[in-house]
Order: structure tokens, then sequence, then C-alpha cells
């Protein structure tokens, strides 16, 4: 709210500030103002501290839930669970800080001298105006915020792989989550050893990834707003780069508006699956909704127990993904049904804004800023919720443990 973060001789109003603080506090990217034309260079700074602040605390703070978890099981357990990971060691605190910090600022120097270089000899930016841009947009992509000193996002940069894929690139990277880039670190050439976690993630990742690429464009390809004015190769890295955007990022290259309620719906779909656990990306992760399509696949075989690559999964971990599946759902239809009865939006618009918020992607259909201040107040939340709801959460659900001295008698209820 200081005066030197806007562009202009008054402040930024509360709202305002608050809105743009927790979207970037919480690597989500939504916003109400134009962020270069309405922040000052000063406030966009801000931003950018934020964003990193945001997303390094993230990573840090859900790596060390694991270790919390670990510490709280019993011998066997976590010497089993230490076996079984590969990645994070009872007690290895450091390991896990000076480990983010590596990755992190590796990966956005990476990025930042790659984008440096493209908007300096493809775009003719002054090398310092060059320098400044990658460096934000490498931040900001590696943080999965989706925050953009461009106003119509990566519009302009539809059709161009420089800028394109160092982007997806970082994105996929920070989403995929510590853990999985320290066993990826160690064991790359050796996917038989990979923890569960690893395999399930990144086998996720890459389904969801090629699934959703296919999908929009399939459902934008003769688009005449979005994928159809470009040539095959341009729809295809569009399609991609939606496909890894909707990952919980929040870049955009094709006008989110003109795409069909169609793709709006299956864009829905990614953003509520999100990305990898203790890593960027939000939504219920890859390994939650895995677990659950295993728990349904169990079910339809009518075997006993749940079985993920040549390992049992506990009925413990089985109602943990539940449960945040289900409270999720509850986080994002409760915020709807609210801007609902306070504006006169249509569902679809309405539901993609709640479940962008939520899972911290950023991608708008472009009715945030027109929404009231109770909306954008609940917004506010739900971008708060959704960033911290489902680590804290699943940690809670993890640590507590209570015994049962009797079990009551058996029942069936009719389901179906």
């Amino acid at each position: 709210m200081l005066p030197p973060a806007r562009n202009g001789p008054e402040s930024a109003p509360l709202l305002e500030a608050a809105f743009t603080s927790t979207s970037a506090v919480c690597v989500t990217g939504l916003i109400v103002v134009d962020t270069p034309e309405y922040w000052s260079t000063f406030g966009e700074l801000v931003i950018l501290g934020l964003i990193q602040v945001g997303g390094f605390g993230i990573m840090t703070m859900a790596s060390l839930l694991v270790l919390l978890v670990s510490r709280r099981m019993g011998l066997r357990s976590r010497l089993t669970a230490a076996a079984e990971t590969k990645t994070l060691g009872i007690g290895d605190v450091r390991t896990v800080l000076l480990g983010v910090a590596k990755v992190s600022v590796t990966v956005e120097l990476v990025v930042a001298a790659i984008l440096t270089a493209r908007l300096a000899t493809g775009y003719d930016e002054p090398l310092g105006r060059a320098v400044y841009l990658g460096v934000f947009h490498a931040v900001s992509a590696f943080n999965n915020a989706g925050f953009s000193l461009y106003s119509d996002s990566l519009m302009r940069f539809v059709g161009d792989p420089w800028v394109c894929l160092p982007i997806c690139a970082a994105i996929v990277i920070g989403g995929i989550g510590f853990p999985v880039m320290l066993e990826l670190r160690r064991q790359l050439r050796q996917p038989r050893r990979w923890s569960l976690h690893t395999k399930i993630t990144i086998w996720m990742t890459v389904l969801l990834l090629v699934g959703g690429t296919v999908f929009v464009a399939a459902s934008e390809w003769n688009n005449p707003g979005t994928l159809r004015p470009l040539d095959v190769p341009g729809r295809l890295l569009a399609a991609f780069f939606h496909s890894v955007n909707t990952r919980t990022a929040g870049f955009n290259t094709l006008d989110i508006a003109e795409l069909t309620e169609g793709t709006w719906l299956g864009s829905d779909v990614l953003m509520f699956i999100g990305g990898g656990s203790a890593g960027t990306a939000g939504g219920i992760k890859v390994t939650t909704f895995a677990l659950l399509f295993f728990v349904i696949y169990a079910e339809v075989r009518g075997e006993p127990t749940v079985h993920v690559f040549d390992r049992r999964v506990g009925a413990r971990v089985q109602r943990q993904a539940l449960s945040v599946a289900l409270l999720a759902v509850a986080a994002v239809v409760i915020p709807a049904l609210f801007i609902l009865e306070a504006t006169d939006f249509a569902l679809d618009a309405v539901l993609f804004e709640t479940v962008s918020a939520f899972a911290t992607v950023g991608l708008s259909t472009g009715i945030t800023a027109d929404l009231p201040t109770g909306a954008q107040a609940a917004m506010i939340v739900l971008m708060f919720i959704g960033r911290l709801g489902p680590i804290t959460f699943a940690s809670a659900l993890a640590l507590r443990q209570r015994g049962r001295l009797y079990e009551l008698p058996e029942a069936r209820p009719i389901i179906g």
C-alpha cells in the first residue's frame, strides 16, 4: 500500500493490495488490476519477492512436514518409510533447506538466461529490460505463480517455443515437488528403484500433460478465437502450454475468455488435480487423484486391498486421500455458491475462477476484477485455504493417531 508501489499519485486501496499480496505469496497469479500498468517497478519487485518467499516457503514447509510425519511413526514404520522414499532421511532439515534453495536458484537462473537472450535478440528489448523481464518470469514460472509483466500475460508469444518451452520446463520442475527432484537427481537412470511416490508423481504428470494437450487441441482446433489462426506447430505448442499451465501455473498464451465451455470444464478438472506434493503446485495433488483411481479400480475388481506399482497402499492413506478430495470439493463449491448469489455471472465462469483460486492456478475468464468486494474477499480466503489447506490437513491426518479399545458390530448400509 506504500505510494511508491503504485503508478500514479495515490497509494493502492487495501483490497487491491491485499488481493495482490495474497495471490503472490500463495503463488496463485489471480489479479484484480493490470500488473504492469497499475504497479510501479518497486511494486513489481515486492510482488516478485512475495512469489519467491511464498514458493520457497511452501516447498520447504511441505518437505519438512514429511520429516515430521516420519518422525512420529513407530520405529518399524520409520525404517520402512526411509527405505521406501530414499529421499528425505529422518532429521534432514538442513538437506531440505539447502536442496530447495539450490534447485530454485539453478532453475530460475537457467530459465532467466534463456528468456533474457530471446527477448534481447528476438524482440529488441534493451539488455537491462530483458534481464528484468527474464528474471521476473523465470521466478514466476518456477514458483507456479503466473504473474506476468505483460498486460496480455504471454499471448504475444503464443507461437514462440524459445519463450513458451523454458517457462513450461520451469513450471513442471517446480510443480513435481522437492522430494521427487531430489530422488531423480540421485537415481534418474534407475526408474525401477524409484519410490512409489516418485513413480506416481512422474507417471501421472506425464499422463496429464499429454492428455491435457490432446484434449485442448481437439476441443479448440477450429475455434477462431484461440487455435484456428495458428499453424499446426503453433496449435500444438499453444495446446501444450495451456495443458502445462492448468497444472497451477497461470500463464496463458490463449484468450481464456474465448475458450469453449468444454475446454473450461476440462481445465477445471486439470486445475483441481494440480501437481506434485511438496512443490509449488496446488490442487489436491496427483498422488491423491491417483490413489483414489486405484481405490476405485480395486473395488471394481473385487480386490480386498489396493496395490500400486507392486506396493500395497494402507487403508489409512486411502482415507486421507478421500478426505482431502471431498473437503477440496467443498472448498470450491461453497465460495462458488456465494459468488453466484452475489453476482450475475454464469456458473461456468464462476466455477472456473473458484477452482483456479483454490488450486492456486491464476487462470481467469476475466471476471475476477469485476467481482464485488465481498466476492473478492472470499477469493482471498480461498487462495489462502487452497495454498495451505491440503498440505496442513493431510499432515494433520497423518500425525493424528487414536487407538480404539473395542470395535462395534459391523453393519453394511445400502450403497448406490
